[in-house]
């Protein structure tokens, strides 16, 4: 309770690991969902496995005010929670559109900005 709730973006770690495929036949048996192939793993073994660099992008939204004075009760009111859920929603999605059009390409070069 009184705890603010912020938005968070955070674009470029889905670049580290780049996914080919998924490979589920004896998964179960390693104790995973499923053996990742990449570009570079299996074939270079476990270096394959070492991320890849790529730029990240953090933007940290204002703290959503719509929470401001609500009693605890509130939690329990469903349409109130979608309500805010997709408010929620709607700020992380801007934030992380914003994210995409400040960073450039996600490997090389790209201008690292500051927003508010």
């Amino acid at each position: 309770m009184g705890v603010p709730l912020i938005p968070l973006a955070i674009v470029g770690s889905e670049e580290s690991y780049p996914l080919i495929y998924r490979v589920r036949a004896f998964s179960k048996m390693l104790g995973m969902p499923f053996i990742p192939i990449t570009p570079l793993f299996p074939w270079l073994g476990p270096l394959g496995l070492v991320p890849l660099p790529s730029r990240w992008h953090i933007i940290v939204g204002e703290p959503m005010q719509e929470l401001v004075g609500l009693a605890p009760g509130a939690a329990k009111d469903s349409v109130l929670v979608n309500y805010l859920n997709e408010q929620l929603r709607s700020k992380v999605n801007t934030l992380v559109q914003e994210a995409l059009r400040a960073r450039g390409h996600a490997f090389v070069g790209g201008n690292v900005q500051a927003s508010k």
